[in-house]
């Protein structure tokens, strides 16, 4: 199973190209920090590491496509834990590998896949530890879940969820050391990223807080709780984690119920904070493990009164996986993603980046020395930084959208004469150059649609600014 969905990820890894936030993820990570104003500081760091190598985006999305194939191992070793034998450890491995959320989520390489194997791997570690209630158990949950707090702010739920969890069905253990322990330990490893917030005005909060307003705060993300239910975990997987909250709230899964007060935690929590929809994703695991259990002692035995036929649910599981491959990687041909772009944009996102360069470049061609180029957000700065020297682009780059709001214009320049690129209206230029020219829109090969063409993003020629870059700068900082 693992062999398959491999291959399957990697037959499309690289079919269009690179994703806007991969480019933000390496140049994050050339500017080592411990935190920024949107993450923490573990995925731009990998993703420096995968650009390092040769072969331009293959190694990024090789961790995205591994971090996949965790999730399938790990969720197995969950059902494992929880007591299940092969038929429950493939049912829940097959489960993850057939998600839209997982699947969707490995298209590229980001804090979201990688969020997910982190949640994985608490969820693995602390139902060892809870069954064998060793402090060396303890530990290792308590690493995993400093290292995934060092990727995503999110993991935080899981650990509130499980401390919930267990202070309601296996109190006995918090009066062990094990537990205090390992909390301890995440705060320790978390705590270099809490001190870069506070020296930073806690931008992850405002970053957060600016992301639930665009949801629509609570009230929208309680508008996509259907979504989540239905379409990311899979329509036809709908049934196996109902079963695995029968499962958990019955006698037999009665030692890990807190596998259940963590989903209802994860959801409780991103709905009331207004957290993207696929926030609450990563606990299907736990769901999907319990689910594997339900189906297990259902179909143990032709003989027994309560068995199943043991086709439905390889077939329910194959029709989702074929659902998500739809939906979630770019396996059609490209107008038919392009028409799909209302459901998931992501793979057309991944398209047209060397034309967007190539279009920027012979532009700047024309520009005299000593100018610039300042960019709308960080997909579009990150790819004219990234691939814009193979396009023969000289010019300095900068942006003042999130991370590069920190990192401040080109040193060295005057903003005499930019060229602005993006999703920028004349009249927000204006406000920094008096001479604003329109040169050209974007446009994508063949018509499709991307955030710039949607955005109706172009080419401004800016000059006569309002002053040099340190007065100009903070009305061209943004973050969202």
């Amino acid at each position: 199973m693992v062999a398959v969905a491999g291959a399957v990820h990697l037959t499309v890894a690289t079919r269009f190209g690179w994703h806007r936030d991969e480019f933000y993820y390496v140049i994050s990570g050339r500017h080592l920090a411990w935190g920024y104003p949107d993450q923490p500081p573990l995925t731009p760091l990998l993703a420096r590491l995968a650009a390092d190598l040769p072969g331009g985006v293959l190694p990024l999305r090789l961790l995205a496509v591994a971090a996949q194939l965790g999730c399938i191992l790990l969720v197995a070793a969950l059902a494992a834990e929880f007591g299940g034998r092969a038929r429950a450890q493939t049912i829940a491995a097959a489960a993850v590998a057939a998600c839209p959320a997982f699947v969707a989520a490995a298209l590229l390489f980001g804090t979201t896949v990688t969020d997910q194997v982190a949640w994985a791997a608490v969820f693995v570690m602390t139902a060892r530890a809870v069954r064998l209630g060793t402090v060396r158990a303890w530990l290792p949950a308590g690493a995993m879940a400093g290292i995934g707090l060092e990727n995503k702010d999110t993991i935080g739920v899981l650990v509130l969820g499980i401390t919930v969890g267990v202070l309601l069905s296996h109190r006995a253990v918090l009066r062990t050391s094990g537990p205090w322990l390992a909390g301890a330990l995440a705060v320790l490893m978390v705590a270099p990223n809490v001190v870069w917030n506070a020296r930073h005005g806690w931008a992850q909060f405002r970053m957060g807080a600016t992301l639930s307003a665009s949801e629509g705060g609570p009230l929208g993300s309680l508008a996509h709780l259907p979504e989540l239910a239905l379409a990311l975990a899979g329509p036809p997987l709908v049934l196996l984690w109902i079963f695995g909250i029968r499962w958990l709230g019955s006698a037999a899964g009665r030692d890990h119920r807190w596998v259940l007060v963590v989903a209802a935690t994860a959801v409780v929590v991103f709905t009331a904070s207004g957290g993207k929809v696929y926030y609450p994703a990563p606990a299907l695991i736990g769901l999907f493990a319990a689910g594997g259990m339900w189906v297990e002692a259902r179909t143990t035995g032709a003989a027994t009164p309560t068995a199943r036929p043991r086709w439905r649910w390889p077939v329910a599981i194959t029709v989702s996986g074929v659902f998500a491959l739809l939906i979630g990687l770019p396996v059609l041909p490209l107008r038919a993603e392009n028409a799909l772009r209302s459901v998931n944009a992501q793979p057309v996102e991944t398209y047209g980046w060397p034309a967007f360069v190539r279009q920027v470049t012979e532009v700047a061609k024309t520009l005299p020395p000593g100018a610039g180029i300042f960019t709308s957000n960080y997909g579009e700065a990150g790819a004219l930084t990234v691939l814009g020297p193979d396009a023969g682009l000289r010019l300095p780059v900068s942006s003042g959208h999130n991370g590069y709001l920190l990192w401040g214009p080109p040193s060295g320049t005057t903003p005499d004469t930019v060229l602005c690129v993006g999703e920028f209206r004349a009249a927000y230029l204006r406000r920094s150059w008096s001479d604003v020219q329109e040169i050209e829109p974007i446009t994508m090969p063949g018509g499709i649609v991307n955030e710039e063409t949607a955005q109706h993003a172009a080419i401004y020629l800016c000059r006569r600014p309002h002053g040099d870059w340190a007065q100009i700068w903070p009305g061209l900082r943004h973050l969202d």
